[in-house]
């Protein structure tokens, strides 16, 4: 029978000895997301403004709960970005169920948001209340990321409590234990 993934994998440490993962504290592990990015247009520019009022007003009064974190700010960063329009297919509540080999038993769980292109993962974005960090929600992410029906291209996760925002870049699964997945907050 399935274990919920928060039952099991509750800190960065579980799920890297969990998976076979390590951490990579080079910063040019991923430089894809710190060089050539294409300049804000001023309607980006203008429309991020907006999201970030509209959080901090909403927040203003105490936490806000993972379903109006999304509606405040994964929903309209998904649209912003492109995620939304083809040729992606957005997906919410996906659930997933990971194969733990060594351990010989089955995690589930459900994502948050799921952008799929031709049937491959490639973002992933789970939120937390604003009250909860980031230790809490990364095993979360990354024991979800290990659920990708795609083994073999690069899968990259986004993780937010409102307050801030952290991506996963991933490698082609497998992970031979020598390989990494950045740990990355931006």
């Amino acid at each position: 029978m399935p274990t919920a993934v928060t039952e099991v994998v509750k800190s960065l440490n579980q799920a890297e000895s969990l998976f076979g993962l390590q951490r990579a504290l080079s910063p040019d592990f991923f430089p894809e997301w710190q060089r050539h990015l294409p300049a804000l247009i001023p309607g980006e520019a203008a429309t991020l403004d907006r999201i970030k009022t509209s959080y901090l007003y909403n927040s203003a009064d105490g936490s806000l709960s993972e379903s109006t974190i999304n509606l405040l700010l994964v929903s309209p960063l998904l649209y912003l970005s492109g995620l939304c329009d083809p040729p992606f297919k957005l997906r919410g509540e996906v659930p997933v169920e990971i194969q733990v080999e060594d351990a010989g038993q089955i995690l589930s769980g459900r994502i948050d948001a799921l952008v799929l292109h031709d049937r491959f993962w490639l973002v992933r974005a789970e939120s937390k209340q604003a009250r909860l960090s980031f230790p809490m929600a990364i095993p979360q992410a990354l024991t979800y990321m290990m659920g990708s029906p795609n083994q073999t291209d690069p899968l990259f996760g986004v993780v937010t409590n409102g307050d801030a925002f952290h991506r996963s870049p991933g490698l082609p699964l497998p992970l031979p234990a020598q390989q990494a997945i950045p740990i990355i907050i931006v």
